[in-house]
């Protein structure tokens, strides 16, 4: 197929090299605008962008897409058979959506339609779910609410983190894509609606998600750190400072503690959560200070009995069910 690719961060590659590899025609491939990162504000360009660059594909980088008559143009000549959008961050107009013959054909991070939006991967971990996969889809107007054509599960291990699920979920886009374009090649493929009743949301992550919350349980707080390691983490407020947790897990057995009260005297520095659960914060780091682990920070800070970490009360809209258009 002749096929016009869309895609920016490392979770795009292994489509594009997928397509490549299975001797698709790349005619173009957008990607976002090279953006400032870092203290020093240097422009990062993206890994698609590297990648096509590399293999001597021509790239464009619009920053609109809606009003663009310069690309409908373009696009327009080129008369792909099929636009393909792996984590492109962008939201194709329609002109573009009626524009290939086979459509614009989605690779999502999920098991349709659980899950749409930007961050599958994180909530699908956060809200501890034991399985999750991919699914390519005919985008339509709506947020991932296109008819469906493959989709392959994958399990959630209980510790598996949302950054090591991410590149086995990108590999397996990959095989999923190849195998889409063929089946709508030789016409085998049959679309599929989304059954909209069941429907998750999984919007764009916020600093505030990774807050500890009071209303968690030790579970339920480790499958959020587990979703949204490495951003944005697990943190909390203490002595009036940052407080960064980089590891924990439920401990087993402890004394009785409030939500958010700290406690050393087992040797370990141990948190209260939720319905008299307990966590074990195993490597901390206090704003401005080194990482330590746990019990070495209740030790060099002098840990006194009774102190709380300050938790946020929850507003937290992005509930397991709940979906609405972000």
């Amino acid at each position: 197929m002749k096929l016009v690719f869309c895609g920016t961060p490392e979770f795009a590659v292994p489509s594009l090299q997928a397509v490549i590899h299975a001797g698709h025609e790349v005619a173009l491939v957008l990607t976002q605008p090279d953006r400032p990162a870092g203290r020093k504000l240097e422009l990062q360009v993206s890994p698609i962008k590297q990648l096509a660059l590399s293999l001597g594909l021509p790239v464009a980088q619009p920053d609109k897409l809606k009003t663009n008559a310069e690309l409908r143009a373009q696009l327009e000549s080129i008369a792909p058979d099929a636009i393909i959008v792996v984590a492109y961050g962008r939201i194709l107009p329609d002109w573009m959506l009626v524009l290939p013959r086979f459509g614009c054909i989605n690779v999502h991070g999920s098991l349709l339609p659980k899950y749409r939006g930007a961050a599958p991967i994180q909530w699908a971990i956060a809200n501890g779910e034991t399985e999750t996969g991919i699914t390519t889809m005919r985008l339509d107007a709506g947020l991932d609410t296109g008819d469906t054509l493959l989709s392959h599960s994958l399990p959630i291990g209980p510790h598996t983190t949302s950054a090591q699920l991410y590149p086995q979920l990108a590999q397996l886009g990959g095989q999923l894509l190849v195998e889409t374009l063929s089946g709508l090649a030789t016409g085998t493929l049959t679309l599929t609606a989304q059954d909209n009743a069941q429907a998750t949301l999984a919007p764009i992550l916020t600093r505030d998600d990774g807050r500890l919350d009071p209303a968690h349980t030790a579970q339920q707080a480790y499958n959020r750190w587990r979703g949204f390691s490495p951003w944005p983490g697990c943190w909390a407020t203490f002595r009036s400072k940052r407080f960064l947790i980089h590891a924990l897990h439920p401990a087993t057995a402890g004394p009785a503690l409030a939500p958010g009260e700290l406690d050393n005297s087992t040797g370990a520095l141990l948190a209260g959560a939720a319905q008299g659960t307990i966590l074990s914060l195993d490597e901390v780091q206090l704003e401005g200070k080194p990482r330590l682990p746990g019990a070495q920070f209740a030790r060099d800070f002098q840990l006194r009995p009774g102190e709380h970490l300050d938790l946020a009360r929850s507003h937290d809209q992005h509930l397991p069910g709940a979906c609405r258009r972000v």
